[in-house]
């Protein structure tokens, strides 16, 4: 393991600043082409930083989430930071997070990337059996538990459910038809006053396309809106669809604006999400340090 490198420093002549440089990455997840996927930042921190600064940071990026990856005893530190607030699991982000790693060297390609999270420990592998560059992480299933659906979801969403379950962060909605999916136009006011993180629809994939279930994720509570493609839902929608299409490994197909695709796989307790990246950007953010 090459480790995160040593610290760079800038100095800003016009105000007298000096900055140590941070690097910074910009991959787009869940996708093998650019501009498609999920977006999220990956920064590369020599040691814990202060948590506003890095709220601060995730603000000024500006992405659905930004992680931030500290190198540890055995793995790594991995938070995940949306524009407003920190997060308990993010499945994008981790996998950016890990391609990062293997990308620029700092971990190798044979090495798994094993991230200590408020989720607990996940471990990301690359998959060896795979030409395309997929990726493989180990996630707690999240599975829905049965719930009545409170007035504020059905009038965001504008319609009765087919079934409304909720896990410890979000509720998970299954509607009539890959259609109705695709063609909703929620509330997000009303959605925003929902005890949850968020909410989750899906249904079953039409019969024609190749995936088994779609969905879409909606997160104002946390300021995204939209999310393009979460890994976190479908540690829910895994063993949801799982169970109800008596099948352990499945593809889900995320059809937001920019949509993208998720292998899932039960495996006890875990859900293993596969999905490939791209890089987008690489760079570096100063960090003042030093007044002068």
């Amino acid at each position: 393991m090459k480790g995160i490198p040593k610290k760079g420093f800038l100095i800003d002549n016009i105000k007298g600043l000096k900055y140590t440089l941070i690097p910074v990455y910009f991959v787009d997840a869940f996708t093998s082409a650019a501009f498609c996927g999920n977006p999220a930042a990956v920064c590369l921190l020599l040691e814990q930083a202060d948590e506003q600064w890095m709220q601060k940071m995730a603000a000024e990026i500006n992405l659905s989430e930004t992680a931030f990856v500290t190198e540890t005893e055995g793995g790594f530190v991995l938070r995940w930071f949306t524009p407003i607030s920190e997060v308990n699991l993010c499945g994008h982000a981790t996998l950016a997070a890990a391609f990062v790693l293997w990308h620029t060297g700092r971990l190798g390609k044979d090495k798994p990337a094993v991230f200590h999270t408020r989720s607990g420990v996940l471990t990301v592998f690359q998959d060896s059996d795979e030409a395309e560059g997929w990726i493989k992480m180990d996630f707690p299933a999240e599975a829905p538990i049965p719930a009545q659906a409170p007035e504020a979801l059905i009038q965001g969403l504008g319609l009765i459910p087919r079934y409304t379950g909720r896990n410890r962060m979000d509720y998970i909605v299954e509607v009539d038809c890959e259609q109705t999916v695709r063609e909703l136009q929620p509330d997000f006011l009303l959605l925003r006053s929902l005890d949850t993180r968020g909410v989750i629809i899906t249904a079953k994939a039409s019969p024609e396309c190749g995936y088994d279930f779609v969905s879409r994720a909606f997160f104002p509570a946390i300021g995204v809106d939209e999310d393009p493609v979460t890994g976190s839902s479908h540690c829910a929608l895994a063993p949801y669809w799982s169970k109800r299409l008596r099948k352990p490994v499945l593809t889900g197909y995320q059809a937001s604006s920019r949509g993208g695709f998720i292998r899932t796989e039960l495996a006890g307790e875990r859900v293993l999400l596969s999905g490939q990246a791209v890089m987008m950007m690489e760079g570096q953010l100063g960090k003042s340090v030093v007044e002068g």
